[in-house]
Formats: structure tokens, sequence, C-alpha cells
């Protein structure tokens, strides 16, 4: 199983305890249909602590898929005050960063992956480091992620390699994604936009957002989300398009 959607599932009931939560989980830390952990540490965690939810977290060992075997850990403090978020504009991407991983696999195939990467974004920033890097785990595997750094937020997009699955392939699979998102100027990607609004239904203030894609797993999260906290909301945009987002917590109101 993925520990990455194991770890978002824990992190609610975990901020409204009274003290420090430490945890650690195995399995896959890197496999399809779930966020990779970089994107978990870099992202989520950077947005939540936006919102004053403090998480910290650490890789111990890298899980692929079949064989899985990584390992994670979590720290969780209370949240004493959950803020809202206004961010409608991202503004200019000021850089960059990420990693070309593989792992029991030559290095040779990270380093495609990235150059596949930069041939595609490098005139999209100033400034672009991504590095290539071998990491431990029970199994083989691969995966490129990437950082998107702009003025007023972060975005991450990530691939994983597989058999019979060219390098370059994956490298370009992760700068479409990223390029995608820099076209739209939108603030937030879209997959933090479905695994944030959760917690700005549990703040006590107004938020509003935009985002490059309004997904289907957002509109539902919205949906599931309002039937059990009476949370308000207004999409302005449709599905699989760019859009904004207002959320307004049921004490707040519209």
């Amino acid at each position: 199983g993925s520990t990455t959607l194991v770890l978002q599932a824990l992190i609610p009931p975990l901020i409204l305890q009274q003290g420090v939560s430490r945890i650690t989980l195995t399995g896959g830390t890197h496999v399809p249909h779930s966020p990779c952990f970089h994107y978990i540490k870099e992202v989520f965690l950077s947005f939540l602590g936006m919102l004053g939810i403090h998480v910290e977290a650490g890789i111990e060992m890298f899980g692929f898929y079949p064989k899985g075997g990584g390992r994670i850990w979590a720290e969780v403090r209370p949240a004493k005050e959950i803020r809202g978020i206004f961010i409608r504009k991202r503004g200019e991407i000021l850089s960059i960063k990420g990693c070309s991983g593989v792992s029991n696999l030559p290095l040779s195939i990270a380093e495609r992956q990235r150059q596949s990467a930069l041939d595609i974004l490098r005139p999209c920033s100033p400034e672009i480091d991504i590095d290539t890097i071998s990491v431990p785990s029970v199994g083989k595997g691969t995966f490129i992620f990437l950082k998107l750094i702009a003025e007023n937020t972060v975005a991450g997009f990530s691939s994983l390699g597989e058999r019979g699955r060219r390098a370059e392939d994956v490298g370009r699979e992760v700068a479409d994604a990223a390029l995608s998102h820099i076209h739209s100027r939108a603030a937030l990607d879209p997959y933090i936009a479905d695994q944030l609004v959760l917690y700005l239904a549990l703040s006590k203030k107004e938020s509003s957002f935009s985002t490059s894609r309004i997904t289907k797993h957002l509109i539902t999260n919205l949906h599931v989300i309002k039937a059990f906290t009476g949370l308000s909301y207004r999409i302005e945009g449709a599905s699989g398009e760019p859009g904004i987002v207002h959320l307004w917590p049921s004490e707040s109101g519209p």
C-alpha cells in the first residue's frame, strides 16, 4: 500500500490531539495512483505550514511497486488554529528544483530522465536544478520529481518509471505536466487543490485559490466535506480546466 496516502489520512485526527504524535509507516513511497514522498514533503507539508499546521517527515527507505518495503516517519504537532488562504496569483516562476532517482538500476537512467525534462523546461525558468540520485530500496524503481517555486506559491509534479518504458518518456511526462501548470498561471497545482480543502473546511476563515485544473477529485472532495461540515463553496470554471475555488467554512458563511 501507499505510505503517503495513509499519512494523509492520519494527519487530520492527529492535529486535534493534545501532544506531539510520532509515527512510522512502511510500504510504498513512490507508487502509482498516490503522491510520492517528495511531493508530500516539498509541497503538501509546505502548504500545511501556511495554514499553521506543522508536520515534519523523513524517508529512511524507498518503496517502489511491486515490492514496496519503504519506510517513512512523521512528527505531527497539534494545531491551535488553522488559517485560511487567499492565493489567486502565482507570480513569476523563480526556480525549478527536483531530483531524478533510481534504485538498483544504472544511474544513467536517472540522467536520461533528467535531460529529457531539462530539454523541455529550460526556457521556463532562470534557474533549474535537477539532481540525479541513487536511493536505497529492496526493489528496483525510477522516479523524477520537480518542485516549481514561484513568487507566491509552490507546485510539484512527478513521474514513475516502469519496465518497458523509456527513461526519456518518464522525463517528458513530468515536464509536460509542469509546463501545463506554468502556462495556466494558476496558483495551486491540481493535486494540492483537492488535498487542502479538508483543512480549509476546518478553518474558521474564508479561503480562495486558483488552480490549474478543476479535477473530479476536487469536486468530489468538496461535495463530501460539505455533507460532513456544512462547508459552503463555489467553483468558477469547468471540470478539466483552470478555475477558482471559494470556500466559506460553516461558521463564517458565504
